[in-house]
C-alpha cells in the first residue's frame, strides 16, 4: 500500500516512521504546508515526499493520514473524501462542535472510509477492560476513575489553539469511556485550576482539570488531568464493579511511588510521553486503518464516535466556566433522523 501523510510535526513524523516500519506499507509519502518541511523529514526517515497536499491526493495513494494542526483537519478530511481516498484523521476532527456535526453528516453521505485516531481503543489494557465489562466479569459497574497526566506541559504557543485541557487531554478519556462501557454520558460537572505557568491562565485554560460524569445507567465516573506530572506520563483507568475491579495502566512503568515501607513496585522505567506509552497501540491502530482503507472492515472509530467525545469535552468546558452541572441534552448533536411512518396498508 502507498500511504500519504499530511503534516510532519511531532505526531505526523511519528506516524510516518510507524507506517514505514509496517510490513503492509510499500511506500510512505509526506506533504506539509511549510515549505521544505516534508522534504526534510522525508530525508530523515528515508521516505518519499511531494510539494503539496493536493499533489499527495493526486498521486494515487491508497490511504490518507491527516496529522496536521487541528485547524486543517476538517478541510483536509473533506479533501480526502472528495478525492475518494480512505482517510485517517487525528483527533479532533475539527476545532468546533458545529464543524464536527457537519463532518458527521458528510460521513453519513459518503461511502469513503473514515477512521478517527483514538489510539487507546487499540491498547491491550483498555481492550481487556472492555471485555471484562461486556462479559459481566465485574458484576455491575458502579464507579470508573480515569486520568491523563502529561509529564510536562507543551510549548506555550500550543495552548491557545489546543481547545483547552478537556478537549485536548481528557477527550481521549471520554472516548475510551464509551468504548469500554458501551454507555453514553448523561451529565457533567467539571472544574479546574492553575498552579503552573501563567500562559495557561492567559489563554483562558487550566493546567489541572477534574470532572464528575454520570453515565446513562447511573455509573459514576471521576476524570482527572494535569500538564504537570514530573514522575512520568501517566494514563490510567480503574473500572470498579460489584464483583471486582480491573485497572488499566498498572504495570511497572506506572509513574508513581508507594508510600508504604518495603514496597518495590512499580519497578520502572517510567514512560515519558504519550507516544512512548501507546506505541504498540499506534501500530495496531494504523494496521487497522490499512484494513479500513482496503474496505475489508468498517471503521473502528467513526466521526460520529469522535463527535460524542467532543460533546462531552464541550460540556466539561461549559461546566467549568459556569460552575454548574451540565446535561448532555444542552450540547448540540447531529439532528435525529425522523422515523419512517409505518404504512398500515402494507
Amino acid at each position: 500500500m502507498r500511504i500519504g501523510v499530511a503534516g510532519v510535526g511531532r505526531i505526523g513524523a511519528f506516524h510516518a516512521a510507524t507506517l514505514r516500519d509496517l510490513d503492509f506499507v510499500d511506500e510512505v509519502v509526506l506533504a506539509d504546508a511549510m515549505p521544505g518541511a516534508a522534504q526534510r523529514v522525508a530525508g530523515e526517515l528515508g521516505v518519499a515526499h511531494v510539494e503539496s497536499v493536493e499533489a499527495l491526493l493526486d498521486s494515487g495513494i491508497d490511504g490518507f493520514v491527516i496529522a496536521t494542526a487541528t485547524p486543517a483537519h476538517a478541510p483536509l478530511l473533506r479533501a480526502g473524501v472528495a478525492a475518494g481516498v480512505p482517510t485517517f484523521c487525528e483527533k479532533p476532527v475539527a476545532g468546533t462542535l458545529q464543524e464536527s456535526i457537519d463532518l458527521v453528516e458528510l460521513e453519513n453521505a459518503t461511502d469513503v472510509p473514515i477512521h478517527i485516531g483514538f489510539q487507546r481503543r487499540f491498547d491491550a489494557g483498555y481492550r481487556r477492560a472492555q471485555e471484562a465489562v461486556r462479559s459481566g466479569e465485574l458484576g455491575f459497574v458502579h464507579t470508573i476513575r480515569a486520568n491523563t497526566s502529561d509529564q510536562s506541559p507543551p510549548h506555550a504557543s500550543y495552548i491557545p489553539t489546543s481547545g483547552g485541557i478537556f478537549r485536548d487531554c481528557n477527550v481521549h478519556d471520554f472516548d475510551i469511556l464509551r468504548f469500554v462501557t458501551g454507555r453514553e454520558v448523561a451529565t457533567v460537572y467539571a472544574t479546574g485550576a492553575n498552579k503552573g505557568a501563567d500562559f495557561f491562565t492567559e489563554a483562558g485554560d487550566v493546567d489541572t482539570g477534574a470532572a464528575v460524569l454520570t453515565l446513562d445507567d447511573g455509573t459514576m465516573v471521576l476524570v482527572g488531568s494535569t500538564r504537570y506530572n514530573g514522575g512520568g506520563h501517566d494514563v490510567r483507568m480503574e473500572v470498579c464493579g460489584s464483583d471486582g475491579t480491573i485497572g488499566v495502566g498498572y504495570d511497572d512503568s506506572l509513574a508513581l511511588r508507594s508510600a508504604e515501607d518495603g514496597v518495590s513496585w512499580p519497578a520502572g522505567p517510567q514512560k515519558w510521553s504519550f507516544m512512548e506509552r501507546f506505541l504498540p497501540a499506534y501500530r495496531a491502530e494504523l494496521t487497522a486503518f490499512a484494513d479500513v482503507a482496503s474496505r475489508a472492515v468498517p471503521s473502528p472509530c467513526t466521526v460520529a464516535d469522535a463527535l460524542q467525545a467532543f460533546r462531552t469535552a464541550e460540556a466539561c468546558e461549559l461546566s467549568r466556566r459556569e460552575g454548574r452541572v451540565v446535561s448532555m441534552s444542552e450540547i448540540p448533536d447531529v439532528p435525529a433522523v425522523p422515523a419512517t411512518p409505518h404504512d398500515a396498508s402494507v
